[in-house]
Order: structure tokens, then sequence, then C-alpha cells
């Protein structure tokens, strides 16, 4: 049997691939939230970093964006007109506290010796050694701001109602091993 299913990418994402590749994939079921942290080696608090640092941010649209907002929330930016989920570093006011360099996703945690502090995808957290005690501030996955970063199960429209589908959804969201195991591959992180 072949299946066409994935569960590796939030709803903002999914809606970004379907307008870049006139695709047509569908939610058919939530998985978790993951939050997304500011990291630093060189600071342990927020506050600590001086005004005219770079802080690193994931390049790609749907991540840029939340992780505007999260420097935005700690503080260390302003975003023109309040920020969206379309906000790019492009939006960032002149008369923010710090600057912001927009980098690979998979190389904000390996860039951190060369920024104060970078906002690093839940995916290479812990593959980058990174330990809660590096985490200034992240977002709060439970906030209404956060629901369209929920990851999703997603299938091709046509695929929508597919009983073998649905029941893989029903037995990730209703089976406590795998609620465990996320939780626990998340290192600790992820809101089923």
């Amino acid at each position: 049997m072949k299946l066409d299913l994935n569960q590796f990418q939030h709803i903002i994402y999914l809606a970004t691939y379907n307008v870049a590749a006139s695709n047509d994939l569908v939610p058919i079921g939530a998985t978790a939230i993951y939050p997304l942290g500011l990291y630093s080696t060189k600071y342990s608090k927020v506050a600590d970093i001086p005004a005219g640092e770079t802080v690193a941010v994931p390049n790609d649209e749907s991540n840029q964006a939340r992780a505007l907002l999260v420097l935005q929330s700690a503080g260390l930016i302003e975003l023109k007109d309040g920020g969206s989920i379309f906000s790019t570093v492009a939006d960032i006011e002149s008369s923010s506290k710090v600057k912001v360099e927009a980098v690979a996703a998979d190389f904000t945690a390996s860039s951190l010796p060369d920024f104060a502090g970078a906002v690093v995808n839940n995916d290479f957290v812990s593959k980058a050694g990174l330990t809660k005690h590096q985490l200034l501030t992240q977002d709060d996955p439970s906030d209404e701001s956060a629901f369209p970063y929920i990851n999703i199960f997603a299938a091709k429209a046509a695929d929508a109602e597919n009983p073998t589908y649905l029941k893989l959804v029903k037995i990730y969201q209703e089976t406590q091993a795998v609620q465990d195991g996320v939780l626990e591959a998340s290192g600790g992180t992820a809101g089923p």
C-alpha cells in the first residue's frame, strides 16, 4: 500500500507551500505545536543583550515571521504595524534595539557563536545540544496567535477522507505511548 501523507509542517508552512507549488494539500488532523525560542550562548537573559547586537532568525518565510514576533514580544525589535504572520526583516523598525540577520534555519543553532542569539526551530534544538539554560524566551504555544503554527497531517485534497489516513491521525492523537514519544523527542517542549 502506498501512503501520501505527511506530518512535518505547520499550517502556515502548508499554505505557503500550496501557493508556491500550486498544490492542493489539506490538513486532516493536528499533531503538536512546538514553541519557537530565542537561544544564546553569550547571554543568560534577554535584557543582557546590548543594543546594536545582531540576532539570527530563520530565513524561510513562515518561520521568519514567527521568529520576528518572538523578538518583538521580547522587546528586542519593533515591527511595522505591530507585525504579522507575513512579517520579514524588511518590516523591522530602525528604532529597534538589535539588528536581525536571516540565515538558513538549519544554521541558526550552529551560528550562535557569531550572534548575540538566534531563534532556533525546535527541530534543531536538541540536535545542536542546546539546553533550556540557553533559552532566553519563546512564544507561548497555548496563545491563540500561535495556532497557525500547529503542526498537521497533510494529504492531497482527494484523500482528505481516506479512512486509513484518518485512522493514523486517530492513533497518533489518542495513543498515550505516541504522545509520550512526541514529548520525549521534543525535549519536553511539544504541546500535543
